[in-house]
């Protein structure tokens, strides 16, 4: 009887632990999704707020930002779901910056309807860049030279082991200055400002949460509590709201392995001498 009560107990423990913690708890929610650091991938991101998407219980969305920004693409992905989600499945998305948000963590914070700032938040950097380093001279005094065979005169743009071509930097620049664009007009439908007024202070400059709620980048000065209540009450959430936060996933091995893979993928990646980031230096 004894071992019969023990299995029951073991496998109750073993169903409540693949019961996700949320829907046990009904009611209203605000959903805090944290984008911390580096921005160089928008799986795990985009994962999780389509995962909100589908929960009818949560009714608002927080995405807390501390982060410089980085590559344009996930920056890009990123702000795209959130769109989605606060477009088509009516969800309250609201920003707080903690403290930084800059560049293509300000990209992100503009798909959502409203922006929550700290006063000295470091944000704004909307600017694009394309780092490149030059060791012709150093590789020349230690005896050292590059050697490539290429398809076509372009294809080693970028390469450390010579000087930029006039004609390789105006093919950057271009790409540079259309992407540039793209982070202007983010800004300007978002913040709901001329593109012109956006792009004159589109220079790549920093500026507090102070300054930037000047400027019409930020909606209000505040912290994350201020921010998920304010989520609150746009979601129409009668008293405090309840708060979910991501739960931590268990990592099988193959999920290690495949991350471990993906690791080593994004450091040989970084390594290519041509990259695009929306990145506060």
């Amino acid at each position: 009887m004894v071992g019969l009560v023990l299995g029951a107990f073991l496998v109750l423990l073993g169903v409540l632990s693949q019961v996700d913690e949320g829907a046990l708890d009904r009611g209203d929610k605000v959903a805090v999704l944290p984008i911390t650091g580096l921005i160089a991938d928008s799986e795990s991101v985009i994962e999780q707020l389509k995962k909100y998407a589908k929960d009818d219980n949560i009714k608002a969305i927080v995405i807390r930002i501390n982060s410089p920004g980085g590559g344009v693409g996930p920056s890009q992905e990123i702000y795209e779901e959130v769109r989605k989600v606060r477009d088509k499945k009516k969800k309250v998305i609201i920003t707080s910056m903690g403290a930084l948000a800059a560049s293509g963590g300000y990209y992100i914070a503009c798909a959502s309807q409203k922006i929550f700032a700290n006063p000295g938040t470091i944000t704004g950097s909307i600017g694009v860049i394309m780092p490149f380093v030059n060791l012709e001279d150093l590789a020349k005094k230690i005896g050292v030279r590059g050697m490539e065979v290429k398809s076509g005169r372009f294809k080693d743009t970028g390469s450390s082991m010579r000087a930029m071509m006039p004609e390789e930097k105006a093919l950057l620049q271009a790409v540079v200055d259309n992407t540039h664009r793209q982070f202007v007009a983010a800004v300007a439908e978002g913040r709901r400002q001329p593109f012109a007024k956006v792009m004159q202070i589109a220079d790549g400059r920093i500026m507090s949460g102070e300054q930037a709620k000047a400027l019409g980048l930020v909606d209000s000065l505040g912290n994350l509590e201020d921010a998920v209540a304010e989520a609150g009450r746009m979601a129409h959430i009668k008293g405090e709201p309840k708060v979910v936060t991501q739960t931590k996933k268990k990592l099988s091995f193959t999920d290690l392995l495949k991350q471990e893979v993906r690791t080593l993928i994004d450091e040989r990646m970084s390594a290519d001498p041509v990259h695009i980031d929306y990145l506060a230096k």
